[in-house]
């Protein structure tokens, strides 16, 4: 055993917060019935829909297709810029306007730090697409 502690990992909304990995049998494992508020989103998708299966079955394959665009876009950001994002996106919750607002957000916060160059920044979020924005603050985990 070593005498060294063992250091905190980071919680989600870190920059440095990578979700966990998971094994075969845990990325397919049956969690059986899971009781899911339907807000207005999954109700829009699920409209005229009744049959459960069905209702699960668009669930899913949309979630398998969010998690591809979110494998396939994003940002190259670096540490200063990832850190600037983080500290506009711990408002907490982030409503799709308020993501396209993003490169708007970094002309007129006053976060600092070494090597941030904030005209840089928004000049990169405003030429990215929506798709990869979303990828950016799902990665900062908010």
């Amino acid at each position: 055993m070593s005498d060294i502690p063992e250091q905190p990992k980071p919680q989600r909304g870190n920059p440095t917060w990578v979700p966990p990995a998971l094994t075969r049998e845990e990325k397919t494992r049956h969690v059986g019935k899971t009781p899911v508020f339907f807000g207005p989103p999954l109700a829009i998708l699920t409209d005229g829909q009744k049959n459960t299966m069905e209702i699960s079955g668009k669930l899913n394959r949309t979630a398998e297709r969010y998690l591809e665009i979110l494998r396939s876009h994003g940002l190259e950001l670096t540490e200063a810029e990832r850190l600037c994002i983080a500290h506009i996106c711990n408002i907490g919750f982030m409503s799709p306007q308020e993501i396209r607002e993003l490169p708007f957000e970094v002309g007129l916060t006053r976060f600092e730090t070494p090597g941030l160059d904030k005209a840089a920044l928004k000049k990169k979020l405003e030429s990215a697409s929506f798709a990869d924005l979303v990828a950016v603050v799902e990665s900062l985990g908010f």
